[in-house]
């Protein structure tokens, strides 16, 4: 939980490159689009909300990261500063439990591409003798792919975050190439297929709200490690190293749902139906070393992303709330070991029907959460923090009793609007009106941007003149290089 001293600061512009490399290339990305296109837009609608979607969640997550790049804090401790010491838990909670939901869910996504590459070296496994009743949700030949995929990712929690960026760059030297094979494969066979000729088919606000929804979706694919990116940057051998992000992460992201589109088109022409899942379009293929090859493509993406999305961030926020006991390495165990076996992800995806939902439309949590973040840094305290004090429960960001009411204000004024459109989502029998749903297709854009204007008019009014430094106070005085601090701020030792 210390500030990052500067022989660990070795994440470099072509590690964060790496990183996205890593995290776009996945079968959620490639299944992007797919929701956009199934509700009536064409590609020529869903593609452009991919992009600028996470055009935008890019600025959000550069942004945020610069604070983490130029502190070298984690997200847990970084938090207090904006939330107060105390408060600031509720956000690292509730980061916390959606990191393990998640990582179980990936694993089992894992698990998919482990039976697969089995099912390709030995055939006779998709026949294998289930011993397990219906009731398990699970055959025992999926239950031993989960296995086997959770044990593989048991060395790299072992790792620490400044060296499993060397995870990131061999995923993203070789999973691209799978995509862009498997995309050469679809045109080589088909020439693009009936989603290129396919048009929407909505007109007027149907087609407006449709689109905003399909651009909200795209922002919410990465609301998560929005608000935690700090964890990552800390790391940066200088801030500018990861503006690189901006560009980076709207290229890749696009690029990728296109690939899913032309694959799964021509799917459509060769199996005679629209397969958005690459596992089961794998699945159909004659050629099992190209399944293999491609399945554990499929399976090295979705361990990069487990590791970087979910576990190093549920690890961190393990630490935040016991730093006594656990360490980084410990709390990714923790997280393998609740998210990977007690939550049993097969039980959730059988019977949750609206699970999923509800864990993409936490956005409506963490929408406002980064805003308040962003909001605090860069506007109200004019990018100085005093380091030392967030450590100390009674220090400047102790605020009231260790909350921050305006930051608390900000959440209680936003976190309701996107309510009732996700409990519509989740139920659909519960009618909460047009009005409802609509507000929630815009959720991630309308939540970011009322909670940091409430935030930031509140503490206009009412400043916490208690919290406010008039330059950036660190622990140790260090001796810096050029350009490592690109704000020129003058270094005073932490009292």
């Amino acid at each position: 939980m210390d500030p990052t001293p500067p022989h660990e600061r070795v994440w470099t512009m072509l590690s964060f490159i790496s990183l996205w490399v890593s995290d776009a290339f996945n079968t959620a990305t490639w299944e992007l689009a797919s929701a956009s296109i199934a509700i009536g837009l064409g590609w020529k609608q869903a593609l452009p909300a991919v992009a600028l979607g996470h055009f935008l969640i890019a600025l959000v997550i550069t942004a945020n990261g610069t604070i983490g790049a130029r502190l070298h804090v984690p997200f847990p401790v970084l938090n207090r500063s904006s939330f107060g010491f105390w408060f600031s838990y509720f956000t690292v909670i509730s980061r916390v439990v959606l990191a393990m939901f998640w990582f179980a869910i990936q694993t089992f996504t894992g698990s998919e591409c482990v039976y697969q590459m089995i099912k390709a070296i030995w055939p006779s496994f998709a026949h294998w003798p289930n011993r397990l009743p219906a009731s398990a949700n699970i055959t025992s030949a999926g239950l031993l792919s989960y296995f086997i995929f959770w044990l593989i990712q048991f060395p790299f929690l072992l790792v620490s975050p400044q060296k499993v960026r060397w995870l990131f760059t061999v995923k993203a030297a070789l999973v691209p190439v799978t995509f862009i094979a498997m995309m050469a494969w679809a045109f080589s066979r088909t020439g693009g297929g009936p989603l290129f000729d396919q048009r929407s088919r909505l007109h007027g606000s149907a087609l407006s709200w449709a689109w905003l929804g399909a651009l909200n979706s795209a922002l919410g694919n990465y609301a998560t490690l929005a608000v935690n990116i700090p964890d990552f940057t800390r790391y940066a051998r200088k801030p500018s190293d990861q503006y690189v992000q901006v560009v980076i992460i709207p290229i890749l992201f696009t690029f990728a749902a296109f690939i899913g589109i032309v694959v799964t088109s021509a799917g459509n022409v060769l199996y005679g139906s629209y397969i958005w899942d690459p596992l089961r379009l794998i699945d159909r293929w004659d050629n099992r070393a190209a399944a293999f090859f491609a399945s554990f493509s499929f399976a090295l993406a979705t361990l990069g992303t487990n590791i970087s999305a979910n576990s190093i961030s549920a690890a961190n926020d393990f630490t935040a709330l016991a730093p006594k006991y656990i360490n980084i390495r410990r709390g990714q165990i923790i997280c393998a070991i609740i998210g990977g076996w007690a939550l049993c992800p097969w039980k959730i995806l059988a019977h949750a029907i609206g699970f999923l939902t509800f864990m993409a439309g936490y956005t409506v949590v963490l929408a406002p959460i980064c805003a308040v973040m962003v909001t605090d840094y860069w506007a109200v305290k004019k990018r100085h923090v005093d380091i030392p004090s967030l450590y100390r429960p009674d220090g400047r960001y102790a605020y009231w009793n260790g909350l921050n009411w305006r930051a608390a204000l900000a959440l209680l004024c936003t976190v309701p609007l996107g309510l009732p459109g996700l409990i519509s989502t989740i139920n659909p029998a519960i009618n909460v009106g047009s009005g409802g749903n609509h507000l929630f297709s815009i959720s991630y854009i309308m939540e970011f941007v009322v909670a940091g204007a409430v935030y930031y008019c509140v503490s206009a009014l009412f400043p916490a003149r208690e919290s406010m430094v008039s330059q950036t106070i660190y622990s140790i005085e260090e001796a810096s290089s050029p350009g490592e601090h690109e704000d020129d701020e003058q270094k005073v030792s932490g009292v």
